[in-house]
């Protein structure tokens, strides 16, 4: 093992393209950013920092690439480590950019190489003005970024070569771009951070409005920020798909990023108008011409929120809409789906939505779907229009408000949506959703300020095998906790009543103490460290149970957490498994510690194994002794503002137990585990019995007779 590089050794020089933090080395290799600094300790041949940016050290991306497909180390697959590793560079350039600069920059420097075809690292500040004077004369999308760019000087090799290895490492400008913009939050650009939508709601909502869009359909995004939503869409039309692009921000740097954003995607500048100040008016469009609208409404903050001006926004976004159009738009839950003051000017406005026939589907989102504010609660409207979509009178309604928005969860949306349109709007059993409700708009409309969301359960959920097997395994429950409970009196009956039959020490009576310290030097016992388990290899199906500070701690049951036989011995060095017996602490964030009673588990790091030597002259008991840890943590718990407990774990005085005492301390512990491994298992059948009633009653499927 070696010490860290000492930061007056680094070696210094101008900024390069290939410099990386550790944290970006750490986001390319996939592992927490504390384990770069230890590589950087222990390992002599891990590359040497080239430069200190205040109190960052940078490194040799090239370097630090080659050291990790050498050593194998990381969790980043070696297919992808060069492709990845101009994304995690970008760092170098905040020297002498500010993060938005920097993003406009990039995205302008590969726009333009992605439409003239030529090298930027071959081209001089002067020939690349000129190109960008050739390629936009009237200055639209990036000549100006290009102009501010060349005024750097010896900066601009940094940025052409970081422009050209993106593209590289992407394979195409599109992606390349892609790239630079989600990593926008990193290079702290945040005001092009706060319009962004999370890229799995902006694809599903695409697909949502696009699905049904004929290849000459107009596709309108206002407020469209750096063309999240706009870019989404792009990304599923076809290669023969004419589309007409209208897209608007009041920012003039948003809409130069979303025209750059889009022109690199093959889309001509004559098939797009985006513009800064209101979007491009949608009655001028041909009344024939399908439009599929995508919007994310600007975020307020709660505390100015206006439900009626969010609403009349949609009726805005959507009133000017002369021929068919699907409109899909993401607003704040409370103006969208929640609960508004009865006959309120807000109330009335949403009723006006739902009995006009436009509004077709609502579906409740879960926090963070904009990630700059993930306390901000959503909501999506699907509205609709034109010939062959009548008005119905129903709306179907999804809460997702508690689910993760997993790629299996959305695709059910998506799927939902789309057998609600292909049965014209219409809810008939032949087209049930698997999720939500069809509810009557005649209902809500009686219903004053009610909430737009699904009340009780589907029938898919009525009807699904967790329901239909649910009286079965509440029936089996009450079988499990009866048996225990016979269990539990059989025992004490034959065991007799708990004894600790503890008695008052004289006080002549001295008692020896040591330390684990102490134990450990004197060979009664070992201490042994955890291992480092990638989180990728942890499932609910392996061989091995994995022990770790969760487990301890009593937040994870033992078990929940495994790993696979083959996994575990191939990919780790020195593999090893607790024995009977072992004790497993934790010192952090609380003392804890557990006994493996039958060994053949792995333990996590940063918990470790004290193991108790049984051919030492004295040997300890294990249960004895993790109860003295544990009283003894208790007197030394860190307090109040400090970093660390006030003694290590080496340092706990404990009682050194004659052989006798020992044994007698360590059988009634023996006594109470068992009885409290009883009380457990009944206490699991009884929240098995509550949960699986509760689940019932709550949806519908299930009532409480008592006859």
């Amino acid at each position: 093992m070696t010490s860290a590089q000492p930061v007056n050794d680094v070696v210094s020089s101008q900024p390069e393209a290939g410099w990386m933090s550790s944290a970006e080395i750490a986001a390319l290799a996939q592992v927490q950013r504390p384990v770069v600094t230890n590589w950087a300790r222990r390992h002599d041949d891990f590359p040497r920092p080239v430069e200190r940016a205040g109190s960052r050290l940078l490194y040799d991306g090239g370097a630090v690439l080659g050291w990790l497909l050498r050593t194998g180390r990381g969790n980043a697959p070696a297919s992808t480590l060069e492709a990845e590793l101009a994304l995690h560079t970008l760092t170098a350039g905040l020297n002498f950019l500010s993060g938005t600069e920097l993003v406009e920059v990039l995205t302008a420097l590969i726009c333009l190489q992605h439409h003239d075809g030529g090298s930027l690292t071959d081209s001089d500040a002067a020939d690349l003005v000129e190109r960008a004077r050739f390629l936009d004369p009237e200055d639209t999308f990036l000549r100006r970024e290009i102009e501010h760019a060349a005024s750097l000087g010896s900066a601009l090799p940094l940025l052409t070569r970081q422009a050209e290895a993106l593209t590289e490492g992407a394979y195409n400008a599109a992606d390349a771009l892609d790239w630079v913009l989600n990593a926008r939050r990193r290079l702290h650009a945040d005001d092009l951070a706060t319009t962004a939508v999370l890229p799995q709601v902006a694809a599903c909502m695409a697909c949502l409005a696009t699905a049904h869009a004929p290849d000459t359909a107009a596709i309108a995004n206002p407020d469209c920020g750096v063309g999240d939503l706009l870019a989404a869409a792009q990304a599923l039309a076809d290669a023969d798909d004419v589309h007409t692009y209208l897209a608007s921000d009041r920012h003039e740097s948003a809409v130069r990023l979303t025209r750059r954003r889009i022109l690199v995607r093959g889309v001509f500048a004559y098939d797009m108008d985006i513009a800064q100040g209101d979007l491009p008016p949608l009655d001028s469009i041909d009344a024939h011409t399908p439009v599929a609208l995508l919007a994310a409404l600007p975020y307020t903050p709660a505390e100015s929120r206006d439900t009626g001006a969010a609403l009349e926004r949609v009726g805005d976004l959507v009133g000017d809409i002369q021929g068919p159009f699907t409109a899909v738009i993401l607003g704040p839950a409370d103006a969208l789906v929640h609960s508004l003051a009865a006959h309120s000017a807000a109330d009335q406005l949403r009723r006006a939505f739902l009995t006009g026939g436009r509004l077709k589907a609502v579906v409740t989102l879960p926090g963070g779907v904009l990630p700059y504010y993930p306390g901000y609660r959503t909501a999506l409207w699907v509205l609709s229009h034109g010939p062959g979509v009548p008005r119905t009178g129903r709306l179907l309604t999804i809460d997702l408000s508690g689910r993760e928005l997993t790629s299996a969860v959305l695709d059910a949306l998506i799927e939902d949506v789309d057998v609600w349109r292909q049965s014209g709007w219409r809810g008939d059993v032949a087209h049930n959703t698997r999720a939500g409700a069809i509810l009557a708009v005649a209902d809500l409309d009686r219903r004053p300020g009610f909430p737009l969301m699904p009340l009780g359960s589907t029938l898919a959920d009525r009807y699904s095998r967790q329901a239909q097997e649910r009286p079965v395994r509440i029936a089996a429950a009450e079988v499990r906790y009866n048996a225990l409970a016979d269990r539990a009196r059989t025992e004490h009956e034959t065991v007799g009543p708990l004894r600790v039959r503890t008695a008052a020490r004289p006080d002549g009576e001295g008692m020896r103490r040591t330390t684990v310290g102490a134990l450990i030097r004197t060979k009664r016992l070992r201490k042994v460290n955890g291992h480092r388990i990638a989180a990728e290899h942890l499932t609910a199906q392996g061989h091995y149970a994995v022990i770790g500070v969760e487990e301890v701690a009593g937040v994870r049951p033992v078990g929940s957490r495994r790993i696979d036989r083959d996994v575990f011995i191939g990919g780790y060095e020195h593999a090893a498994f607790t024995e009977p017996g072992d004790i497993v602490v934790t010192a952090n964030p609380s003392f804890g510690a557990y006994v493996d009673e039958e060994g053949l588990s792995v333990v996590a790091f940063p918990a470790r194994i004290l193991r108790i030597r049984q051919d030492a002259e004295r040997p300890l008991r294990p249960r004895a002794l993790a109860a003295l840890l544990r009283a003894a943590a208790a007197e030394n718990r860190r307090t109040r503002g400090a970093v660390r407990a006030a003694r290590k774990i080496e340092e706990y005085h404990i009682p050194d137990l004659a052989p006798d005492e020992a044994a007698d301390y360590e059988a009634t512990l023996a006594d109470i585990a068992r009885r409290v491994a009883l009380l457990r298992e009944q206490a699991a059948a009884l929240e098995d019995l509550e949960h699986l009633t509760a689940a019932g009653i709550a949806d519908g499927t299930l009532t409480i007779r008592t006859n």
